[in-house]
């Protein structure tokens, strides 16, 4: 009980610190940057494995976008197997995620978020005295749950996107508008027109049948031919260039 407390304590900081840190610096690695869960799968695994010199102490869990939120207080419709593993040097441990069973949409996809907190071990008797800080560092990645007989494919769906300009705080930038049943992730967007470009890449996403702004760096004449370039996410984490036209006629104020 003690153990599992100090990982919920351990996961708590590790949102507080963010999240940037442990990709830069876990030694465990996530096979994969998504998940998805298809309707029909009794079962989907994922692969960790420790590239550190030291054994790594895991915990494993699935939230629904609190990035604060403590495990033992989380509600979502899946368990994973086991929620907490030890991993040796150059080791491996495979994690079973199950559906639990609890009713989601069937007519889109529904978005939650793995989480993965590697805890750093405890200092040997020759580091004990030395002034350090231990951090334990976490990695969070997407979980699809995707329907079975959804119209469309995920592939298919960033294309479909349909852009427009607008303004958000008096600043110029795009809105995207998804018309599908899939959530498409986006890494880059940039807004070419009259031989100038505005951009926005920090990342995002647009959600089933939603609408999202993101504010552009820069700016540029709304004049007929405008198009947009963004980079959207497969669903094995690979990077798709896409290309549309830009409907300048509406633009906001």
């Amino acid at each position: 009980m003690k153990f599992r407390k100090a990982l919920a304590t351990a996961a708590t900081c590790a949102a507080w610190i963010g999240l940037s840190v442990a990709t830069a610096n876990a030694a465990v690695v996530i096979g994969s940057t998504r998940v998805i869960y298809g309707s029909n799968e009794s079962e989907v695994t994922l692969k960790l494995s420790n590239e550190g010199p030291a054994p790594a102490l895991v915990q494993s869990w699935v939230d629904d976008g609190d990035v604060r939120g403590a495990p033992s207080d989380i509600a979502v419709p899946f368990t994973i197997t086991p929620p907490i593993s030890r991993i040796d040097p150059t080791k491996a441990q495979t994690l079973r995620i199950v559906y639990t069973g609890e009713p989601l949409p069937q007519n889109r996809e529904s978005v939650f978020w793995l989480n993965v907190l590697e805890v750093p071990p405890k200092p040997g008797t020759n580091e004990a005295d030395m002034n350090r800080i231990q951090l334990a560092f976490r990695s969070r990645i997407k979980l699809f749950f995707r329907p079975e007989g959804l119209k469309g494919s995920a592939a298919e769906a960033p294309a479909q996107l349909a852009w427009r300009l607008t303004r958000l705080d008096g600043k110029l930038a795009i809105e995207a508008h998804n018309p599908t049943p899939f959530h498409v992730s986006l890494t880059e967007i940039r807004v070419q027109s009259g031989g100038r470009s505005a951009t926005f890449d920090t990342g995002g996403m647009v959600g089933p049948g939603q609408t999202q702004a993101f504010t552009l760096e820069g700016e540029v004449p709304t004049l007929p031919g405008a198009s947009v370039h963004y980079t959207s996410l497969s669903d094995y984490g690979g990077a798709v260039a896409n290309k549309a036209p830009l409907d300048v006629g509406r633009t906001a104020p």
